[in-house]
């Protein structure tokens, strides 16, 4: 009998053992849950400020694009001699304020490309809440212009596709949490910088055949700690792919993308 037991014992031990080494193979990525932004009616010019230059330089991932001059404008220096965006924000479309062209360039920004760029930036008012879309509005127009966006200019936003939340903490709230793949990568602004299906840009690595080269451990790596390996090449590029879909994806979403990568071999 003990004989029997000690076997029943040894297989229990063998399976935890088991069990607790391929947890321990799972890559460990953490990524920081951004905190929802709460703006109230009399939020100050500072406050948006404040708060504009945390979402410009984080979840925003406004700096993937501009700042290089070469994607897309330069928006806090100058753009071949007409200032930061604060002072040329007015007089790109003759009648529209400044803050107005800039939520036009967020919500829409096909509507008014500025010379020289190609239509390549994603709509940011589904990727972004309102309060924060206000934020980095304030945020541009701070340099080298007056900041006008008051309270009242977020009370007024129109609302969100019912069912996300866009922003806010929890992650999922891309492409409204839909697992479709390449919902995710539209809402993403993939394309931006990489080519797909034939689609895109070539700034960044070819994803066509991505599966071919990468695990989907390494894809999903990549996507959630984008400086864990740099691809030949490209390292001139290393930090300018977001760091935020850690908490912009839900589970079901990463991994619906991961599949999809691996599978373009």
């Amino acid at each position: 009998m003990w004989v029997t037991n000690l076997k029943v014992v040894g297989v229990v031990l063998g399976t935890l053992a088991l069990y607790t080494l391929i947890a321990n193979e799972i890559p460990q990525v953490q990524s920081e849950v951004p905190q929802t932004l709460t703006l109230g009616a009399n939020v100050t010019p500072e406050q948006l400020v404040a708060a504009g230059e945390k979402v410009f330089n984080g979840i925003g991932g406004c700096t993937t694009c501009h700042g290089l001059g070469t994607r897309a404008p330069n928006l806090l220096t100058d753009e071949k001699g007409t200032g930061p965006i604060g002072v040329r924000c007015g007089k790109r479309e003759p009648g529209k304020r400044c803050k107005d062209y800039l939520f036009e360039s967020l919500d829409n920004p096909t509507a008014y490309v500025a010379p020289g760029y190609q239509p390549i930036m994603p709509v940011m008012t589904k990727q972004l809440s309102p309060e924060q879309v206000w934020a980095v509005i304030a945020f541009l127009e701070a340099q080298g212009g007056t900041v006008d966006v008051t309270g009242e200019d977020i009370a007024k936003a129109k609302p969100l596709t019912p069912g996300a939340s866009p922003g806010s903490a929890g992650g999922g709230s891309l492409a409204g949490g839909s697992t479709d793949p390449k919902a995710i990568i539209q809402a993403a602004g993939c394309l931006v910088c990489h080519k797909l299906d034939g689609q895109g840009q070539v700034i960044a690595p070819d994803l066509s055949h991505v599966g071919s080269r990468r695990t989907a451990e390494s894809i999903r790596k990549k996507i959630l700690d984008p400086a864990s390996s740099i691809a030949k090449g490209y390292e001139k590029l290393a930090g300018i792919m977001p760091k935020t879909f850690g908490t912009m994806l839900n589970a079901a979403q990463l991994e619906a993308l991961v599949q999809y990568l691996a599978a373009h071999k």
